[in-house]
């Protein structure tokens, strides 16, 4: 008996959950992350400068994946805007 109620309460909450929760779609923290990316390539730009490119090619490869996270969280915050 205990198990069927907990059950039973236990569906009734994800589906009352379900029905009140509205889908977020909002781009503004995307945004801010897009920005602390952009802070990041930036920072890694003057490190590697610092240190004369000498990072035995890890600086630049990380120079490399920041630039392709940027480009992929501008692409998501594209993609929210146009679903609104």
């Amino acid at each position: 008996m205990k198990k069927s109620l907990l059950v039973a309460a236990a569906v009734l909450t994800i589906v009352v959950g379900g029905a009140i929760a509205k889908e977020v779609k909002d781009w503004h923290d995307i945004h801010d992350a897009h920005e602390h990316t952009m802070q990041a390539i930036h920072e890694m730009e003057r490190a590697r400068a610092a240190n004369h490119y000498d990072m035995a090619g890890h600086g630049a490869k990380a120079e490399e994946l920041l630039r392709q996270a940027e480009h992929e969280i501008h692409e998501s915050i594209e993609a929210a805007k146009g679903e609104k």
